[in-house]
């Protein structure tokens, strides 16, 4: 059967299969396919009441497929667009600022791996990490705590 024949339940469970989505998503994609008579409020009541929609796995989907690339700011943006509540916001804020040093860590060392050599690089590398979500004071740690090449034998001399 086509998604053009399916029911508004029928095209909700098509698109839950291929990833966890929102009520406010799933009521975004179902509103252009709303005919006379269908109830799509009452379709959502249903997924939500029998656990096809749910909060807490849509912000685990989020944050496990997104959480090694974009920072606290970013992720939180997106589920925020999601129509998550306020509630739900402030705990994923929670539980991403306490791993946004290590992430952003291992974002730099994958994308950059080498400290800045002049002003112009170290611009562009807090831009890049800025891009992604993650707060001026990580980035600036993150490059003030990235490493040197030969940093190591330089304090064993001094």
């Amino acid at each position: 059967m086509s998604f053009a024949r399916l029911s508004l339940k029928g095209r909700a469970l098509k698109l839950l299969a291929q990833r966890e989505h929102s009520r406010l998503e799933l009521q975004r994609k179902l509103a252009p396919y709303v005919e006379e008579g269908d109830d799509l409020p009452a379709v959502l009541d249903e997924l939500e009441r029998r656990g096809f929609i749910n909060v807490e796995r849509v912000v685990e989907s989020v944050l496990h497929s997104k959480a090694g690339r974009y920072g606290c700011a970013r992720l939180l943006q997106e589920l925020r667009s999601k129509g998550l509540d306020d509630e739900t916001l402030r705990q994923a804020g929670e539980q991403l600022r306490d791993t946004e040093l290590q992430r952003a860590r291992e974002l730099w060392c994958k994308r950059f791996g080498t400290p800045p050599a002049d002003a112009k690089e170290k611009a562009r590398q807090l831009r890049f990490m800025a891009s992604r979500g993650f707060s001026g004071a990580v980035a600036s740690r993150v490059l003030r705590d990235a490493p040197y090449p030969d940093s190591d034998e330089d304090l064993d001399q001094g």
